[in-house]
């Protein structure tokens, strides 16, 4: 309204800093550090060298700190991140495939397996394409990785709609975050 002037925001000092809105949303705790009986904190550090070898001064107050609690997991945030990480995984699971048939090919593992399917099934003449082949491990690995990696990505995603309910009920994870020292 013309005439009002808007209320002011209280400043804020200049070694806070703003952590997305975190704070602001939920009720903290703030943990004080133990004291011992003479008064000394068990995070007060003992003077050493290693602040004049760093060049960092000395803090002359404990690090913050604050419990929060993870109440609520957004499920697309989590199904973007488990699509990310399957497939890393399936590169993974590629490389491990092609480092064991590589192994196991040196070893002459698949032309003995190939030789004893090509005598059991056609007698004395061989015929045909070989049983094991690199083109059909690596066909038959990245499906079965495409397949893991699908299955990945769903399951991490319904774990996450899993755990909003039951952070509902019981009132999800309890985190204590802390300034470095």
């Amino acid at each position: 309204m013309p005439g009002k002037d808007a209320p002011e925001k209280p400043e804020k000092a200049a070694d806070e800093r703003p952590a997305g809105g975190l704070l602001e949303e939920a009720p903290t705790t703030f943990l004080e550090p133990a004291t011992h009986g003479d008064g000394s904190s068990e995070t007060d550090p003992a003077p050493d060298s290693d602040s004049l070898a760093t060049g960092r001064p000395r803090r002359s107050r404990p690090p913050r700190q604050a419990a929060l609690q993870l109440k609520r997991l957004d499920p697309w945030s989590v199904l973007k991140l488990g699509l990310v990480l399957a497939v890393v995984l399936f590169f993974i699971w590629m490389v491990a495939i092609g480092v064991l048939y590589g192994i196991l090919d040196g070893m002459g593992v698949w032309d003995r397996l190939n030789g004893t399917y090509a005598d059991l099934v056609s007698g004395e003449t061989p015929t045909g394409s070989p049983l094991i082949s690199a083109g059909r491990v690596f066909g038959l690995a990245a499906v079965i990785g495409a397949i893991n990696s699908l299955l990945f990505a769903v399951a991490v995603t319904i774990g996450a709609f899993v755990y909003n309910v039951s952070a509902d009920l019981v009132g999800g994870i309890e985190v204590t975050l802390s300034e470095r020292d």
